[in-house]
């Protein structure tokens, strides 16, 4: 009997919700006008379409787990109210208290919603050029086929062309190429693939295309992950949003206290009803998920999914925001930042319009890289070399004007009998110690200067954190980076505290070492490799653009367009959230307690105290509405 109650009140979900409370609202404002077009009261169409559900469910919450909520005190509210012939009284009430809970249900429909699109951004198909066999053995060839990620089978191969993302975890078979790893290792620069090596789901294969056979599949993809993490979206309420059902017990004993004292004094039955009315905690019920849901409403002008409404509620209690380098702080692009030759006979702005001309048929993002730096410096686009050769993970090999020059690692140079001189070298690692890609360039048997490229901070990275310390938060940079890399950085966005060489487990064991310290953690992050800091930190915001998957996952904020820019709007509206929450607590409480008193004296009817609270419902709901434009003043 239970279940189907249960499955009763489930039918039509939030839609089935919306409509009751049109069809309830239009009927209690005609009730008001004194329409009457039915030979009973329109009232009693609110009181069914909205009060009959809570009834249900406070029966349900006292037989299944002696659950004394809200409800149960609306409950007794409606019946008597129904029972002395208030009925507008009734269906008033019955209307606020769904209002209030189809606010909460709204909430996590939201967050859910906005989980969705990002799963409609990840790879949905693959390429299957054969099958894998029944038998276990080789695979079957086939015409080649687009299928859906979640058909492919482990066995399968799959054909990835340039550009497209990695739909399964799986290894190359045949072909070379450069695969972005970004968003599973946090490393701004690819890493050269080719037969025999892994490939990861959610990678994107920048130049060349391979065949990998599909390893890890269905439920282990990332795609999978996502949409379980939807699936499981925590429907339940924030902390704060049941403070009403937390002290619904306290509320029920003093609201029956006093509506049975006051009818053994006075005598009179309407005095007691208008105390169980008055006592429903509408306003106190409107006050959390009004404001939670104007702020997620801000947050999202500002380019933040937030999953869940309690996000904002811990967000509010963060004393330090950790973030990671690599894609985070910075662009995750490689840009130039040294060019050195080996002797004053060459500039650098020579040897870096020699390096882009050997580069300049490269696909490799460092090749990329020095023909932008080429261009944006001499404003000319750097010309053809006369042949070109590309040398899988070690560099290019180009003929400019009857020279063979070579452009890439330091074994590509030893392997062409370039020499790489002392004082090149010095150079090199000066800048590899500061976390910069060395490309070295060499021809005539001696390498001649060499490039250094480094993956630079976001224009906007400085002046977010001082805007993050303004508002009485530490930042703090916790990265796999050696030490010097970190500490360069670190001093470039005048972060005074970091930590370098930081395994997972050492972001997790800094995290634990804050919060034993009382002081809260936001991590900021987007790789694999930042999942479980997001998971264990106060709040977790991951990047949603390039971020991966699975740190979506682990984290309860997305910042879908990575302009960490905002962070700071996010961090004071989420304390602007909670004063407006506790105004909202205190102004409906004190409407409470106000309105009890003027039941007891007979002041206020079952109709005149409906409509108290229905003013005082309206007044949460204007105040809260004021976070959907709130921004602090500068």
């Amino acid at each position: 009997m239970i279940e189907r109650l249960e499955k009763l009140l489930a039918w039509g979900g939030i839609k089935r919700d919306i409509a009751f409370l049109v069809l309830s609202g239009v009927a209690l404002v005609l009730s008001l006008a004194g329409a009457e077009p039915f030979p009973f009261s329109i009232a009693w169409i609110a009181i069914i379409l909205c009060g009959v559900p809570i009834i249900l469910e406070a029966v349900i919450g006292l037989v299944t787990a002696f659950d004394i909520t809200a409800d149960v005190l609306v409950s007794l509210a409606l019946i008597a109210s129904v029972w002395i012939g208030e009925d507008f009284a009734a269906g008033e009430v019955a209307f606020i208290m769904q209002l209030g809970g189809l606010l909460e249900e709204l909430t996590v429909e939201r967050a859910r919603a906005g989980i969705e699109r990002l799963v409609h951004l990840t790879p949905r198909t693959a390429r299957r050029i054969a099958r894998a066999s029944a038998a276990g053995g080789e695979s079957v060839p086939v015409p080649e086929e687009v299928v859906a990620a979640e058909a492919v089978a482990v066995g399968d191969v799959l054909r990835v062309l340039p550009g497209e993302t990695v739909p399964v975890d799986g290894t190359i078979i045949t072909g070379q190429t450069s695969i972005n790893q970004a968003v599973m290792t946090g490393e701004s620069l690819p890493v050269d693939k080719g037969p025999g090596d892994e490939v990861s789901s959610g990678t994107v294969n920048q130049f060349g295309s391979f065949d990998m056979r599909a390893a890890r599949v269905g439920e282990d993809s990332s795609i999978q992950r996502m949409i379980r993490l939807v699936q499981s979206a925590d429907a339940g309420k924030a902390a704060i949003v049941s403070l009403a059902d937390r002290w619904a017990v306290w509320i029920v004993v003093i609201a029956l206290a006093a509506a049975v004292l006051t009818y053994l004094v006075t005598g009179e039955v309407i005095r007691s009803v208008t105390i169980l009315v008055v006592f429903c905690p509408c306003a106190l019920v409107l006050a959390t998920p009004t404001a939670i849901m104007a702020a997620i409403g801000n947050a999202t002008r500002h380019g933040f999914l937030v999953r869940e409404g309690d996000a904002l509620e811990r967000l509010a209690q963060v004393c330090r925001v950790t973030f990671d380098k690599t894609g985070t702080l910075t662009t995750g692009e490689p840009q130039v930042v040294a060019v050195c030759p080996a002797d004053s006979r060459m500039s650098a702005d020579g040897l870096l319009a020699l390096a882009a001309v050997v580069e300049k048929r490269s696909e490799h993002p460092l090749g990329r890289a020095i023909v932008r730096a080429c261009v944006e410096r001499t404003g000319a686009e750097a010309e053809d070399p006369d042949s070109f050769l590309m040398v899988p993970g070690r560099g290019v090999v180009a003929e400019v004007a009857g020279l063979t020059v070579c452009a890439g690692n330091a074994e590509l140079l030893a392997a062409r009998g370039q020499v790489v001189s002392p004082e090149v070298e010095e150079h090199a690692a000066r800048w590899r110690a500061e976390g910069a890609t060395i490309v070295y360039l060499g021809w005539d048997g001696a390498a001649a200067g060499c490039i250094a490229l480094s993956d630079r901070p976001r224009e906007s990275a400085a002046q977010t954190l001082a805007a993050l310390r303004a508002t009485g938060v530490e930042p703090v940079l916790l990265t796999g980076d050696q030490r010097a890399a970190a500490a360069h950085v670190a001093a470039e966005l005048g972060i005074t505290a970091y930590r370098a060489a930081c395994l997972p487990e050492d972001k997790l064991a800094y995290i634990d070492e804050s919060e034993r310290a009382g002081k809260g953690v936001c991590m900021v992050g987007d790789g694999v490799n930042d999942a479980p800091a997001l998971k264990r930190a106060l709040v977790g915001v991951a990047m949603g653009g390039i971020g991966s998957d699975i740190a979506v996952d682990a984290a309860d904020i997305v910042l879908v367009s990575d302009d960490i820019s905002e962070l700071p709007h996010l961090l004071r509206l989420a304390r602007r959230m909670m004063t407006t929450i506790k105004l909202n607590l205190t102004f409906s409480m004190t409407l409470n307690f106000v309105a009890i008193a003027l039941a007891i004296t007979g002041v206020l009817n079952p109709v005149v105290g409906a409509l108290v609270h229905n003013a005082g419902s309206v007044l949460v709901i204007v105040n809260s509405a004021l976070l959907l434009g709130w921004r602090a003043r500068p």
